[in-house]
Parts: structure tokens; sequence; C-alpha cells
């Protein structure tokens, strides 16, 4: 690189990971457990509880349920998530604030240390920034290290430390290249985060065969959405959670806010919270709802909603939420996808609430063109109005014909979400 690696910016440092290993996503545990093993990470508990959250859709909303709830409650707390928006630093967050560039630094340079510390390891980009993530978090270990699965489960760098408590949110089709399409197989691969004795909190009443079935091969404790947990509306007096506390005896929490994210996520944050800290107090629960938030997922900015939905489960569930919120003028759809998604169904998902269609390209090997979503979207009767080059492109073409009533939903990927909040965020936008 011409300079030390230990006086690498952040921005060289994440430059240097992604060009240090021959393909982006390399699943598997050996070269991760190996240098976690140089590093010590094994070798004594992460925090003083690990809460590990995998799934399709939801990882990221519970994670930041689980992270406000545990705030509330007086717990210390670290999160790790993946991917990130604007910033790399969100991925790393210690009591609720963004980790530092010096923090994160930090950790790749004992990652580092660690992977040439004897026979050379290579590492992915995420595998990296997983085991830096994991190395700050152990300078100084909080009460709760809440972790999110970055693909699948059983293979993912974050399955190296094993999980107090496991969550899984959904299992849906996504990441065919790596998990394929069958879901009994996608929700083994989720289940690989589970482990004997512990509670598996499962955050979905429509989970494939397997994944209850890995429940009980690997004698995990389950605490499942519609049985041992339930959510209940109770109009405008809020929404009630009936749950088990850790020693199995009842729990409830009524008056609950609507956070503004999946109340399926919030209801199980707050049974693998309750599995964690063995109790609930109502108050704090009610406070740490009222206020948690969470970019790109039914970010609203004026009339743009901002949803990082890119799967047909996610678009069906964004569509849903919006058409039960009436909109007297239409119904814009910002659609940008990566190659490798299920653009067809996102399609279909989103088909019922759009009026027109903007759809704009990405960029990167894994790009897919405005021109193939619009030719997949006239083929389903949908109007195109527009076909940009970038994000930002298409929205500002549509800035500039949205009327006063009218609505945007930006969607399709983290990419084009990124590009449209950073735009927003410049104030280059109408408000």
């Amino acid at each position: 690189m011409g300079r030390s690696a230990h006086a690498c910016t952040l921005d060289e440092w994440l430059a240097r990971l992604e060009a240090a290993h021959p393909v982006s996503i390399d699943l598997g545990l050996d070269r991760v457990v190996a240098v976690a093993r140089r590093m010590a990470l094994l070798d004594r508990p992460l925090a003083g509880g690990v809460i590990t959250v995998a799934g399709t859709n939801g990882k990221g909303s519970t994670v930041a349920l689980l992270d406000a709830l545990a705030r509330s409650h007086g717990l210390t707390t670290a999160t790790y998530t993946s991917p990130h928006l604007l910033r790399y630093n969100e991925r790393l967050r210690l009591n609720g604030r963004e980790a530092d560039d010096a923090t994160l630094i930090a950790g790749f340079e004992a990652v580092e240390t660690a992977r040439l510390d004897g026979e050379p390891v290579s590492l992915t980009y995420f595998e990296a920034g997983t085991l830096g993530a994991l190395w700050v978090m152990a300078q100084c270990p909080p009460d709760l290290a809440i972790l999110e699965v970055g693909l699948g489960g059983r293979l993912d760098a974050v399955n190296v430390i094993d999980a107090d408590v496991a969550v899984i949110t959904t299992v849906a089709h996504d990441h065919a290249a790596y998990l394929g399409d069958d879901i009994e197989g996608i929700g083994r691969e989720k289940a690989g985060i589970l482990r004997a004795g512990r509670p598996a909190v499962l955050g979905s009443s429509t989970l494939p065969a397997s994944v209850h079935d890995a429940v009980r091969e690997r004698g995990a404790v389950p605490f499942a959405l519609g049985e041992q947990y339930r959510r209940s509306e109770c109009g405008a007096a809020g929404w009630r959670w009936t749950g088990m506390g850790a020693r199995g005896e009842p729990l409830e929490v009524d008056g609950l806010p609507d956070p503004g994210l999946p109340l399926d996520n919030a209801a199980t944050a707050l049974q693998a919270l309750a599995q964690a800290k063995g109790e609930l107090d109502a108050q704090a629960c009610r406070q740490a709802l009222g206020r948690v938030t969470l970019p790109g997922r039914l970010q609203w900015l004026g009339q743009w909603c901002l949803d990082v939905g890119h799967n047909p489960h996610a678009a069906s569930y964004v569509a849903e939420r919006l058409a039960a919120r009436p909109c007297s003028g239409r119904t814009w759809v910002l659609l940008g996808m990566l190659a490798d998604k299920d653009a067809d169904g996102v399609i279909a998902g989103l088909a019922p609430l759009a009026d027109a269609w903007v759809t704009v390209s990405l960029e990167g090997e894994r790009a897919r063109s405005a021109a193939d979503l619009a030719e997949r979207i006239v083929e389903r009767g949908g109007r195109v109005a527009y076909q940009a080059a970038t994000p930002v492109a298409g929205g500002a073409w549509l800035a500039e014909r949205l009327a006063a009533e009218d609505r945007v939903l930006v969607c399709g990927s983290f990419f084009t979400v990124a590009a449209i909040l950073a735009w927003k965020r410049a104030g280059t936008a109408p408000p």
C-alpha cells in the first residue's frame, strides 16, 4: 500500500480489506475461528450476555429494538450490524453511539496483527470487520452484546461467538446464490446459531419446519411467537405483550406504543431481553419503544418514504404498511436493485401500491440496470415514467414533478436508499 497498515485512515483500511480476499463472500468458519483464537476472543465471555439475531428480514429492526430496550433498563450495550447506509461506523454502536474512526481502526489493527501471527490467514471484508468489532467489545465488555448475522447463520463469522439467546426473525428467499432456493435448507442455515440449553426466540409464526426441527435436535429452549409469547392490539391504549421470564414465569406489559417498526419484531425483542435479563420493567419498555429509530426502515422524509427492503417478503410488508396509510395523490415507487435479488418478486409485491415507477441503475459488479427493471415492470402491466442512470438522477427527476398530495417509496436496495438519504440530507432536494 505504500504506507504502514498502522498509519491507515479508516477509509484506507476499508479499501485494504475489500481488496484483501479473492471473493467478497466466502462462507465458512475455519479462517475466522483461527484468527479469533489468536486474538483470545474465545477465551472468555464477550459480554455479560450475548444475543445473536439471524433471519431474512427484520434483523436490523430487532437489533435496534433490543438495544433501545436494554439501555432503557440501564444496561450497557454494544451492537454489531451490517450493512451500513452512509458510514461504516454505523455497524458498531457502543451504548447507542456509533464507534469513532480511531476505535474501528484499533480493531482492524488487532485483526491484522493476529492474522499475520504465524501462517497468514486470508479474511473477507466482513470477516475482518466482524472480528474487529468483537475485539472492541472485548476491551470493555458491555452488559449486553447484540450481534446481527450477516448471511445465513451456521457459517457466518458472527457465529464464532456462542449466543446466550438466539433469535430467528423470519425465513424467506434471499441470497439464493449462497443459501439456495430451498426454504427448509435456508431455515437450517439460520438455525445454526442455536446452542444447546439456551433460549431460541422464534420471531415468526410461519418459520419452516427445519427451524423447529433444529431447536429440538440442538436441545435449545424454544420461545415461539404465538405460543410462549404473543402480542395483541389494544386500540388507542397501545398494544400488549405477554411472554415468559428466564425462570418460566409469565410476564405482561401493556400500553406499549407503536415503535414504527414491525410489531412482531418488537414482541420478539421483548421476549429475547426477558430471557437475557430475567425481568422487564413496564415503564422502561414503553419509553424505549416510544423513542427507537432506525434509518432506512419505513423512514419518512416529508413525502418520501425510504425502506431498504429488497426481497418479496419485505416488499409485501412495506406495501401493506403504506396501503394502510391513505394518500390522496399518486404513489410513486423509485426502485433500484442488485442483479442477484428477486426483482420479479419485489415488483409483484409492490405493484398493488404503485401508480407509477421510476427505475434507477446501480453501480458495481452486482448492478442491475434501470432498463432491466423497467422491462419487468412493463411486462406486469405497470407504468414506468422514467429510467435514470443513478438513484439521485431518478430522485431529482421525480422531485420536479411531485405534486403536494403525492408520495414516493424509495426501495429495492441499501444502495438505493443510501444514495437518496445522502442526497436529501445534503439539502439538494426540495423539502
